[in-house]
């Protein structure tokens, strides 16, 4: 179960009419949506955008979902790097209404060469910026 307190990064969001289904809660699918801009701020959070964004690719995605968030429901969505392996690393992500968790999800991603987008080893620079920057230090395999 994650903890509010472990990611140093929070993005609120405010849940728009759009990402609503016909029963009136967030489309589950959503979800990786609000993920994925929270690892965007993530990366801006790390110094990291624009053309120094390094080229990573999704390889797996889960969601366990605890409670539905509703239309105009603020949000905060939290993601920390959790491990690197030599080309991959685990992101999980927390997305909070208030201190309720209402969803974790899982993420693994894996650093590719941008020309050739063969899995390459995720650069050490980016390496030492994620492990200054957690709150919770990722493990490394």
């Amino acid at each position: 179960m994650q903890n509010k307190e472990d990611f140093a990064l929070l993005h609120p969001l405010r849940v728009r009419w759009a990402e609503c289904d016909a029963q009136g809660i967030v489309f589950n699918v959503n979800y990786f949506l609000f993920i994925d801009v929270a690892m965007t701020e993530w990366l801006r959070a790390l110094g990291i955008m624009g053309s120094d964004t390094t080229e990573f690719f999704t390889v797996h995605a889960e969601a366990d979902y605890r409670a539905s968030a509703k239309f105009d429901d603020m949000l905060d969505i939290g993601v920390r790097c959790v491990s690197f392996g030599r080309s991959s690393m685990t992101l999980v992500a927390g997305i909070f209404r208030g201190d309720q968790l209402m969803t974790e999800g899982k993420m693994v991603y894996v650093h590719a060469h941008p020309k050739t987008q063969e899995p390459s080893p995720i650069p050490e620079d980016f390496i030492e910026k994620v492990l200054s920057f957690e709150k919770v230090a990722p493990t490394r395999a």
